[in-house]
């Protein structure tokens, strides 16, 4: 099994332990300041966020799904071993949840525990997405499989495909097509990627009504 993975693509070992901790250190940064600016942006009116937060809707763009599934993505890619894939990703994940509940604690003055909850049982959960997503960036079918599944789910986020093509929210959109950049591939295998995204969109709209 070790063998036929690694054909898929291949662990980068020997990372000095330096980078190693600055990558982690880095990580974790982000998704910290990223949970308690989500927390700012829901407890702030509309008309008071500048502009171009209000032009992009902002507001709501962090607490819809198809971001969360792109920042997952890309450092999940970007890691150098599946394993560290699920390490990094979880990082972020429960950093982010870290941010997001202190914010309404020290700041807001209360904690939902139970929804608090509830999203440190999903940051747990994502180290087995994060290691599958790992390979999306590797060769072969299975990674074209892996790529198409995640790009279908931003697509669903992002274009109404059924009674009509239209776009839901642009920011879902400029999501998707970062999403397409970040998985692009060979000419065929990309083709192929693109169409198999759509037949997963479409299913993903059928039994899960988009909500955002």
């Amino acid at each position: 099994m070790k063998i036929r993975l690694s054909e898929i693509r291949k662990p980068k070992e020997g990372i000095p332990a330096r980078k190693e901790t600055a990558v982690i250190i880095g990580i974790t940064a982000t998704g910290f300041v990223l949970g308690i600016i989500q927390k700012w942006l829901d407890n702030t009116a509309v008309n008071e966020l500048p502009r171009l937060f209000q032009y992009m809707d902002l507001g709501n763009y962090f607490g819809r799904l198809a971001v969360w599934i792109l920042l997952g993505t890309l450092i999940s890619a970007c890691a150098a071993t599946p394993l560290k894939a699920s390490i990094h990703t979880f990082l972020f994940l429960i950093s982010m949840v870290a941010g997001y509940y202190l914010y309404c604690r020290f700041v807001l003055g209360f904690l939902p525990v139970r929804y608090m909850l509830i999203w440190v049982v999903l940051a747990f959960v994502s180290v087995f997405p994060a290691y599958l997503c790992w390979y999306a960036k590797g060769n072969g079918m299975p990674a074209v499989l892996i790529s198409a599944g995640i790009l279908g789910v931003l697509l669903a986020q992002a274009v109404f495909l059924i009674q009509g093509i239209r776009m839901t929210h642009l920011p879902e959109v400029l999501t998707w097509l970062a999403g397409v950049v970040l998985l692009q591939r060979k000419p065929k295998e990309f083709a192929l990627e693109m169409a198999l995204s759509v037949a997963v969109a479409l299913v993903y709209q059928l039994f899960i009504p988009y909500w955002g």
